[in-house]
Parts: structure tokens; C-alpha cells; sequence
């Protein structure tokens, strides 16, 4: 596997990348739509909400509170996942720079 120079860009560079990651795949789309509309749920939810198993869930989840976008209540023996709001408004904030910042033209 390649080494991705990560430490060459900035450090908000690398934020906004690893932010991406959370729209990277449709199913992370699907699970933070899905918190989105319902504000909270349980992996569960999402395991009957989508086409997808239960691990699968589980490993999507792990993923996007790795990078901070949602965040979970455990109250034994379940996992309560909602969006952290903190992080939502900073990748909302990022990506909106970004697209704002192309001026036009081009070919």
C-alpha cells in the first residue's frame, strides 16, 4: 500500500480529508441521513432501516465516530448514536469554503 504523505499537508487539510471519509461511502451517507431525520437510534434501527447486516453497520458506525461525526450514549446494553452537532457545523463550515471558493471558468 502507498504512504499518503499526510504530513505534508496542512493540518486542516488532513481534517477536511478525513472528514470526506464520512461521505465516502454510500452506506455512511445512508446511516448519517438516517440519524439526520431521527435525531438518535440504536444500531438496530439501522440494521432494520437498511440492506445491510448488522456488522457491516457496526464497522460504518465505528468508523464515523472514529472521525468524530457522530457520537454514542451507551446505556447498557445499547449504544445510543446521534450526529455530534460540533463536528457537523465544522464539516459543513469546511466543505461550504471549498465549494465557495471555485470561481468559475475552466475550458
Amino acid at each position: 500500500m502507498g504512504v499518503t504523505k499526510a504530513e505534508v499537508f496542512s493540518e486542516k487539510e488532513n481534517r477536511m480529508a478525513d472528514l470526506a471519509k464520512a461521505f465516502a461511502h454510500p452506506a455512511r451517507v445512508a446511516i448519517l441521513t438516517y440519524l439526520s431525520e431521527h435525531q438518535t437510534c440504536i444500531c438496530g434501527d439501522l440494521v432494520d432501516a437498511l440492506p445491510l447486516s448488522q456488522s457491516t453497520v457496526s464497522q460504518h458506525l465505528k468508523e464515523l465516530k472514529r472521525i468524530g461525526i457522530i457520537k454514542g450514549n451507551i446505556d447498557p446494553p445499547k449504544v445510543c448514536y446521534c450526529i455530534n452537532n460540533e463536528v457537523w457545523q465544522e464539516a459543513k463550515a469546511a466543505f461550504s469554503f471549498l465549494l465557495n471558493a471555485y470561481k468559475g471558468g475552466g475550458y
